[in-house]
Protein backbone atom coordinates (compact mmCIF):
# COMPACT_ATOMS: atom_id res chain seq x y z
CA UNK A 1 0.00 0.00 0.00
CA UNK A 2 1.39 3.61 -0.90
CA UNK A 3 2.03 5.17 2.51
CA UNK A 4 0.45 8.82 0.39
CA UNK A 5 -3.05 7.03 0.53
CA UNK A 6 -3.07 5.06 3.08
CA UNK A 7 -4.02 7.96 5.03
CA UNK A 8 -7.08 9.06 3.08
CA UNK A 9 -8.16 5.51 2.73
CA UNK A 10 -7.98 5.33 6.57
CA UNK A 11 -10.45 8.37 7.12
CA UNK A 12 -12.25 6.84 4.31
CA UNK A 13 -13.09 3.96 6.72
CA UNK A 14 -13.35 5.93 9.66
CA UNK A 15 -16.36 8.11 7.91
CA UNK A 16 -17.93 4.58 6.75
CA UNK A 17 -17.59 2.70 10.44
CA UNK A 18 -19.54 6.18 11.50
CA UNK A 19 -22.21 6.06 8.65
CA UNK A 20 -25.48 4.42 8.85
CA UNK A 21 -26.96 2.29 6.27
CA UNK A 22 -28.16 3.94 2.90
CA UNK A 23 -26.24 5.60 -0.11
CA UNK A 24 -24.04 7.86 1.86
CA UNK A 25 -22.40 4.32 3.21
CA UNK A 26 -22.67 2.73 0.29
CA UNK A 27 -20.74 5.53 -1.67
CA UNK A 28 -17.74 5.69 1.13
CA UNK A 29 -17.70 1.57 0.19
CA UNK A 30 -17.29 2.18 -2.89
CA UNK A 31 -15.04 4.90 -2.83
CA UNK A 32 -12.70 3.20 -0.76
CA UNK A 33 -12.92 -0.05 -3.32
CA UNK A 34 -11.97 2.73 -5.74
CA UNK A 35 -8.96 4.37 -4.13
CA UNK A 36 -7.59 0.55 -3.64
CA UNK A 37 -7.30 0.05 -7.06
CA UNK A 38 -5.88 3.36 -7.81
CA UNK A 39 -3.33 2.98 -4.96
CA UNK A 40 -2.55 -0.87 -6.84
CA UNK A 41 -1.14 1.45 -9.72
CA UNK A 42 0.55 3.46 -7.66
CA UNK A 43 4.97 3.07 -6.97
CA UNK A 44 6.85 1.41 -5.05
CA UNK A 45 4.41 -1.57 -5.42
CA UNK A 46 1.88 -1.50 -8.37
CA UNK A 47 -0.04 -4.76 -9.11
CA UNK A 48 0.78 -6.51 -12.57
CA UNK A 49 -1.20 -6.03 -15.43
CA UNK A 50 -3.58 -9.05 -14.65
CA UNK A 51 -4.20 -8.04 -11.75
CA UNK A 52 -5.16 -4.84 -12.31
CA UNK A 53 -7.23 -5.90 -14.68
CA UNK A 54 -8.83 -8.05 -12.17
CA UNK A 55 -9.34 -5.45 -9.92
CA UNK A 56 -11.05 -3.54 -11.78
CA UNK A 57 -13.28 -6.20 -13.00
CA UNK A 58 -14.29 -6.98 -9.57
CA UNK A 59 -14.77 -3.50 -8.90
CA UNK A 60 -17.24 -2.54 -11.53
CA UNK A 61 -19.35 -5.72 -10.81
CA UNK A 62 -19.48 -4.75 -6.76
CA UNK A 63 -20.45 -1.21 -7.70
CA UNK A 64 -23.32 -2.27 -10.05
CA UNK A 65 -25.03 -3.83 -6.97
CA UNK A 66 -24.70 -0.40 -5.03
CA UNK A 67 -27.35 2.29 -4.25
CA UNK A 68 -25.18 5.31 -5.31
CA UNK A 69 -26.03 9.19 -5.84
CA UNK A 70 -26.12 9.88 -9.47
CA UNK A 71 -23.32 12.39 -9.58
CA UNK A 72 -20.90 9.82 -7.47
CA UNK A 73 -21.65 6.85 -9.46
CA UNK A 74 -20.92 8.73 -12.73
CA UNK A 75 -17.83 10.00 -11.21
CA UNK A 76 -16.81 6.67 -10.09
CA UNK A 77 -17.77 4.95 -13.29
CA UNK A 78 -15.88 7.54 -14.69
CA UNK A 79 -12.70 6.80 -12.97
CA UNK A 80 -13.10 3.06 -13.62
CA UNK A 81 -12.64 3.77 -17.49
CA UNK A 82 -9.78 6.06 -16.95
CA UNK A 83 -7.98 3.53 -14.95
CA UNK A 84 -8.17 0.82 -17.58
CA UNK A 85 -4.29 1.91 -19.02
CA UNK A 86 -3.56 1.14 -15.53
CA UNK A 87 -0.83 3.90 -14.94
CA UNK A 88 0.18 5.87 -12.14
CA UNK A 89 -1.09 9.46 -14.02
CA UNK A 90 -4.28 7.33 -14.72
CA UNK A 91 -4.85 6.92 -11.12
CA UNK A 92 -4.01 10.68 -10.28
CA UNK A 93 -6.48 11.94 -13.27
CA UNK A 94 -9.40 9.42 -11.09
CA UNK A 95 -8.62 10.62 -7.91
CA UNK A 96 -8.20 14.40 -9.64
CA UNK A 97 -12.03 13.68 -11.10
CA UNK A 98 -13.50 12.24 -7.62
CA UNK A 99 -12.94 15.77 -5.39
CA UNK A 100 -15.85 17.84 -6.42
CA UNK A 101 -18.76 14.67 -6.88
CA UNK A 102 -17.83 13.21 -3.75
CA UNK A 103 -17.35 16.91 -2.01
CA UNK A 104 -21.31 17.02 -3.35
CA UNK A 105 -22.41 13.79 -2.25
CA UNK A 106 -20.26 12.74 0.61
CA UNK A 107 -19.33 15.68 2.49
CA UNK A 108 -16.50 18.33 2.36
CA UNK A 109 -14.31 16.04 4.71
CA UNK A 110 -14.45 13.36 2.50
CA UNK A 111 -13.62 15.58 -0.34
CA UNK A 112 -10.86 17.10 1.50
CA UNK A 113 -9.29 13.57 1.75
CA UNK A 114 -9.67 13.17 -1.91
CA UNK A 115 -7.53 16.30 -2.45
CA UNK A 116 -5.03 15.07 -0.55
CA UNK A 117 -4.95 11.52 -1.95
CA UNK A 118 -5.03 14.05 -5.83
CA UNK A 119 -1.53 15.77 -4.43
CA UNK A 120 0.06 12.39 -3.01
CA UNK A 121 -0.63 10.53 -6.42
CA UNK A 122 0.50 13.71 -8.62
CA UNK A 123 4.00 13.85 -6.28
CA UNK A 124 4.31 10.14 -7.25
CA UNK A 125 4.28 10.95 -11.02
CA UNK A 126 6.20 13.96 -11.15
CA UNK A 127 8.85 11.83 -9.29
CA UNK A 128 8.43 9.33 -11.23
CA UNK A 129 8.91 11.54 -14.26
CA UNK A 130 12.10 13.00 -13.34
CA UNK A 131 13.66 9.58 -12.75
Amino acid sequence: MNDALAATENRIIERFRDSVRGPKRNGLFALWLLMRTCDGVLPPSPLTQRSHRRRLESLKSRLSSLSLQPPLRKALTHGIDQLRDGTADAAARTIGSLVEPVRETLGADAGQSIAMALLAAESWCQSTDQS
